[in-house]
């Protein structure tokens, strides 16, 4: 028996409103709908690469959590280049100083044994990741 080390794993990402994540992950991301979810608020499932998905679903109340809740990888050569685009499209990345987690951003990136690393915020202040992969 395998468990669980064979299936695909989907993130599961909370929404205040899922029709405003919904826009911010089609519009300012770029990801494909694949999947809408009836009832009231609702909530969908995106298309990521590699045969992954994520689903947001609406629940207003529950506060966003305070870590990251997906992380992207992207080639070293697209990194920078993936910054500037979500710059350009309004995205802020975060400054973090974390010491004890060995955590230091400079223009919203951190540097770990060559590889590179920023945080940004979606439109329901959940905590998304791009890494160098």
């Amino acid at each position: 028996m395998a468990g669980l080390a064979e299936a695909m794993v989907a993130g599961v990402v909370r929404a205040e409103s899922y029709a405003r994540a919904k826009k911010f992950y089609t519009e300012t991301l770029g990801f494909k709908s694949a999947k809408e979810f009836p009832g009231t608020g609702g909530g969908g499932m995106f298309e990521a690469g590699g045969g992954s998905m994520f689903m947001v679903y609406e629940n207003p109340g529950l506060k966003a959590p305070q870590n990251t809740v997906l992380g992207f990888g992207v080639p070293a050569d697209r990194f920078a280049p993936l910054m500037d685009e979500l710059r350009s499209k309004g995205v802020k990345f975060e400054e973090y100083d974390m010491p004890d987690m060995g955590i230091k951003t400079s223009n919203g990136v951190a540097e770990f044994d060559g590889m590179k690393s920023a945080w940004f915020k979606d439109s329901e202040g959940n905590i998304l990741n791009i890494m160098t992969m």
